[in-house]
């Protein structure tokens, strides 16, 4: 679950291994933001904030950043070149989960499913064709996914917008997925809408 102070779980190592672009032409994720902007307050400038533990794994927690700023540039943010003079500051944290998933779990197929060997038929999670002398497993690997932006008003500390996207799929994702999924966090803002709700961002070509 994201706290109020954004902590980020994000599978150690596994940011630094997405790379290459998407076998997809586009993104569907699970959208939820929660707003308390200021009426008649306009998007300016930001500076990312980093918990400790964000702190210490330096490298990935700048490249999910970099993921992430395309979405804040159209959602009508700049990057402060002075931290200490952005009106906002901006947490980025992102979470990637493997599930190793059998059809067998669905209790039809353990308790109640036939395997077929040479020998005959029998009951439990195996099949096999004619003369196949062991039992014979389908797993299946999902990824489950999660992407979270959090923006504070820098002098007042308060939270005034909160958005997480979130999706699944049978592989661990990209560069570019990840950056589709920050978009998608942030594709009505400031406004909210109903939580969740579909949200689907066009890749760029490869």
């Amino acid at each position: 679950m994201w706290k109020p102070a954004l902590t980020t779980t994000l599978l150690a190592g596994a940011l630094l291994g997405l790379g290459g672009c998407a076998a997809m032409n586009a993104v569907d994720s699970n959208v939820s933001t929660y707003s308390q902007w200021p009426a008649g307050r306009s998007a300016s400038t930001y500076a990312f904030e980093r918990l400790p533990s964000q702190q210490a794994r330096a490298m990935e927690q700048e490249k999910l950043e970099s993921m992430a700023r395309h979405s804040l540039q159209v959602a009508g943010f700049n990057e402060a070149a002075d931290a200490k003079s952005a009106d906002f500051t901006v947490q980025v944290g992102a979470r990637i989960n493997r599930y190793d998933v059998s059809p067998y779990d669905d209790p039809f197929w353990w308790h109640g499913g036939l395997y077929r060997s040479r020998f005959g038929y029998g009951r439990g999670p195996f099949w096999g064709p004619p003369g196949y002398f062991g039992p014979r497993y389908y797993d299946t690997t999902y990824y489950d996914r999660e992407v979270a932006v959090l923006i504070r008003d820098r002098q007042s500390g308060q939270v005034v917008y909160e958005a997480r996207a979130s999706n699944d799929g049978t592989t661990m994702g990209s560069d570019a997925l990840i950056a589709a999924m920050f978009e998608a966090a942030l594709k009505d803002f400031p406004q909210t809408g109903i939580n969740p709700r579909r949200v689907t961002i066009q890749l760029p070509p490869s």
